[in-house]
């Protein structure tokens, strides 16, 4: 009965009952549609037992073979638990809730270690953050994520959705977005503080990828300020 209740739990909740009366339910826990785990209630009765009815596990037990354990088989019998079918249905529907929640959780999971980023991309972004000001290669990325620039600039592509060169673009201009709030900063500092070697570069890129001029930005934060 146990395999046929396993086999049954494929994709919804099964319920079976023994020779002897025992219910037992499963539910099944689901991974992107592969089933993981089963969630049972384990063996309950429906009701009390009669004495007619210990008769007759007793004498189906000793027809087993297992006449020697008949007593005790019994008395183990005896202390299985009663649940009525509303009790027996309640615990159901908290076992498929809970099943549910396993389910959304585990995905999650899933979805989050499939999506995570390698630790050589992870140790090139924070070698980049921490080196904006300077002149970044590609050789000395991968040198400090331990890795070559070809596996770098896979990872880039794969993970940042860009090249390393745009990607290190982008943070320096992101960089010099906060700058710029600050009037007291010429362009031209904050243009060498974030790691671009001429003005006329800076404003380039950053107009690129912001879609205004440095200055044009500046003069937007203060009307923001200001309203």
């Amino acid at each position: 009965m146990q395999e046929r209740l396993t086999a049954s739990a494929q994709d919804g909740t099964a319920v079976m009952r023994c020779h002897f009366g025992l219910t037992e339910v499963a539910i099944p826990v689901r991974i992107g549609g592969e089933r993981v785990a089963i969630l049972t209630t384990g063996q309950v009765l429906s009701h009390i037992p009669s004495e007619t009815q210990l008769a007759a596990v007793e004498k189906s037990v000793a027809k087993l073979g297992m006449a020697e354990c008949a007593k005790k088989a019994l008395g183990e019998y005896k202390k299985t638990r009663v649940l009525s079918r509303a009790q027996l249905a309640g615990t159901v529907t908290l076992l498929e809730n809970f099943s549910e929640q396993l389910s959304a959780r585990s995905n999650q999971i899933a979805l989050h270690r499939a999506n995570a980023e390698p630790i050589a991309i992870v140790r090139a972004k924070a070698f980049i953050a921490a080196n904006l000001q300077e002149s970044i290669t590609l050789t000395d990325v991968a040198k400090a994520a331990f890795t070559s620039t070809f596996y770098i600039c896979k990872l880039f592509k794969r993970h940042a959705g860009m090249n390393f060169t745009e990607y290190v673009s982008r943070m320096r201009v992101e960089r010099a977005k906060g700058a710029l709030a600050n009037r007291n900063l010429r362009i031209s500092e904050i243009a060498f503080e974030v790691g671009f070697q001429s003005l006329t570069h800076f404003n380039r890129v950053f107009r690129q990828l912001v879609g205004q001029s440095p200055t044009d930005y500046r003069d937007g934060l203060e009307l923001k300020l200001a309203a």
